[in-house]
């Protein structure tokens, strides 16, 4: 049997981040360890993308979009982690080891000895075990808010995750409220951001605006199918254990805003001083979005980290 199941492109990724003829294919990819939803498209060093809450294959196309650009000159894989969309979770529990070992399960069913790995928010600890247990195969390790240890998560967001628990319950109010959404993003990106100026500052940007529309809007779509994984990496904060940070010997970027609500400047602290050799880019006055709201300042960082890496 062929190791990819299926290649079909998935026209509901939001026209606002690509065009339907950019759209990259979808493939559910049989690998050693089950099988993983993910893109695959570009040319150059391979480049492995993981999203936060909330996610899937998607989102992380959004991570790779707003740290690369448009035309990024990389081979992106842009991956649904486990519990996510089109990525089953796992029999057993769903640790950041197990992820990354199913990061290289991956990688091996597609040919790719070593990759750059970015992760946003809660993919952070999966890539930080990736670097640890994989040495070799992580070129590079850019962490933008990510969590870096045990987390208390904010009142208000477990709040939301009870209304979305709730929302996918009732038939018809998830389509009207999306449709709502629809006609006033600024609203949504308001609330996203904490500050309704710089919230329309950034949906006023050329390229940052559609990035965090995209973002905002996929988190309705297929909610249900997010929801798994987003429980599961909830409940993982509580209890992580310490991440493997002695065990990173790849080149590292941490970004992370220091007025971050959602995951503690600390966190980003942690990882910078924790890993040898690490950068810490702090985004002053960046939340939780600063990916998008410091969009130039985030890219301008990653831009020359990669050069350092000859990339």
């Amino acid at each position: 049997m062929s190791k990819t199941l299926s290649r079909v492109a998935d026209a509901r990724l939001s026209p606002r981040l690509v065009s339907p003829a950019k759209t990259p294919a979808v493939l559910f990819t049989r690998t050693r360890l089950g099988v993983v939803q993910h893109s695959d498209d570009g040319d150059g060093p391979a480049f492995l993308a993981l999203h936060g809450g909330m996610g899937g294959y998607d989102q992380s196309l959004i991570l790779a979009e707003a740290l690369l650009g448009k035309s990024p000159g990389y081979r992106v894989i842009a991956l649904s982690r486990p519990g996510y969309l089109g990525t089953l979770p796992s029999p057993g529990d769903s640790s950041p080891e197990q992820q990354a070992d199913l990061f290289a399960a991956l990688m091996d069913t597609l040919g790719i000895e070593r990759a750059i790995v970015a992760a946003v928010s809660a993919g952070g600890p999966s890539a930080i075990a990736f670097a640890a247990r994989y040495r070799r195969r992580c070129a590079g390790l850019i962490l933008v808010s990510t969590a870096s240890g045990r987390l208390d998560v904010p009142d208000h967001v477990l709040k939301r995750l009870r209304w979305f628990g709730w929302l996918i319950r009732v038939p018809g109010l998830l389509p009207l409220l999306t449709r709502m959404r629809g006609r006033r993003p600024e609203t949504a990106a308001a609330r996203a951001v904490g500050d309704p100026a710089l919230a329309a500052q950034t949906l006023a940007h050329p390229e940052a605006g559609p990035l965090l529309t995209a973002l905002l809007d996929s988190t309705f779509d297929r909610l249900a199918a997010r929801m798994p994984g987003t429980l599961a990496d909830t409940m993982g904060f509580a209890s992580l254990p310490p991440l493997p940070f002695a065990g990173v010997t790849a080149p590292t970027l941490a970004i992370h805003g220091d007025a971050d609500k959602v995951v503690p400047f600390s966190h980003g602290e942690r990882s910078a001083r924790e890993i040898a050799g690490a950068t810490l880019h702090v985004v002053p006055g960046g939340g939780h979005t600063c990916l998008f709201t410091h969009l130039d300042e985030v890219r301008e960082s990653v831009r020359a980290f990669l050069a350092r890496l000859g990339r």
